[in-house]
């Protein structure tokens, strides 16, 4: 009798401690529904903007957005935050090449920037703070040893490649990824925009007649200068002498003036950008950030390129796909699964080939 009184105390003491697990996992739950719901729907503009705006910006978690608001509010606070695109192309007689250590800088940043690492003459790296997030700048002193690197085949039902490998078959040092491409959350090998390699446009959108078709172009001239052009057919872009080239944005800066930005459209992710001094230095930017979580604005892109002298400069594709690879190795911080990977698959990006 006294075993069966035992037992039957020691399962009703098991099911009060189940029992009390259970609800203190329940309060913990409804204590983080109530802080979101008062984070969500609370006199914090600026939060609430910032999460659509981050959610909005990407293929795969538009839905988080919708959690909270309805698709009326979305649109309004989309609405209200926006950037003006820059329909001027860069002028390229402003662009005069000489990347030389100076006796004089004008400020702390450009010294920076032009003294060089002892021994290397070729690029030099600099870590740097964003906002809250780290950030790797890419000085390339000889512009004209920038060059498009591309996936092997387009639109053959893979995924691309990852710019390490690309990187590595073009005999790159430094290396990022560049164009966007069709998502279908893995990826794929099918470019967005136009692709021109060595003056011939290898890619055209399918169904888009290249004569006819217009984007902006980020392009590279034979002597090494950024070629941003706004509204152009692959065509024209060759006519203006682009030798390497492709699509996406915005521009950042252009002849030395700002993109115009209301708010805060993107939000804050991780980003991609390149950009070029008035004295041809070419710049890669990578800033890091964990999956949509943090990272930088468009703002903090442009603040920072303005800082380190840029003239002209142009948004590349961000997120999961920013990729910066030194000397093989990968220099940036990938968020979630493409750190693990070393990198996304991509199509296209831009490379220091000596």
């Amino acid at each position: 009798m006294k075993k069966k009184t035992y037992k039957k105390k020691q399962s009703k003491t098991k099911k009060k401690e189940k029992l009390l697990k259970r609800t203190i996992i329940f309060i913990i739950l409804d204590v983080i529904a109530i802080i979101c719901f008062f984070i969500m729907y609370g006199p914090w503009s600026y939060v609430r903007n910032l999460y659509v705006t981050t959610a909005m910006n990407t293929m795969e978690h538009r839905w988080m957005a919708r959690i909270f608001y309805s698709e009326k509010k979305i649109e309004e606070i989309m609405n209200g935050n926006y950037f003006i695109t820059i329909n001027e192309d860069a002028n390229l007689d402003d662009i005069v090449i000489n990347t030389k250590e100076k006796k004089k800088y004008k400020n702390e940043y450009e010294k920076e920037l032009l003294t060089r690492d002892e021994g290397n003459d070729l690029y030099k790296v600099i870590r740097l703070k964003v906002g809250s997030a780290d950030a790797h700048l890419v000085a390339i002193y000889d512009p004209k040893k920038v060059e498009l690197i591309h996936t092997k085949k387009f639109n053959v039902g893979g995924y691309g490649e990852r710019v390490m490998t690309m990187c590595e078959r073009y005999n790159g040092v430094v290396c990022i990824n560049g164009g966007g491409f069709v998502d279908n959350g893995m990826g794929s090998d099918i470019p967005v925009g136009y692709v021109i390699k060595d003056h011939e446009i290898i890619w055209t959108p399918k169904g888009e007649d290249k004569s006819t078709y217009r984007d902006n172009i980020i392009g590279i001239t034979d002597d090494g200068k950024l070629k941003l052009m706004a509204n152009a057919t692959g065509e024209e872009a060759i006519k203006a002498k682009i030798k390497d080239g492709m699509v996406f944005g915005p521009f950042l800066i252009v002849n030395g003036k700002s993109l115009e930005i209301v708010g805060d459209p993107w939000g804050k992710s991780p980003r991609m950008a390149i950009a070029q001094r008035k004295d041809g230095v070419m710049m890669f930017l990578a800033i890091d950030g964990r999956n949509y979580i943090d990272g930088a604005s468009l703002q903090d892109v442009v603040r920072t390129l303005k800082l380190y002298g840029a003239y002209n400069a142009a948004n590349l594709d961000g997120g999961q796909s920013s990729t910066m690879v030194v000397n093989g190795e990968l220099e940036n911080n990938p968020p979630a699964e493409a750190k693990r990977t070393k990198g996304r698959y991509v199509v296209t990006g831009w490379g220091l080939i000596p």
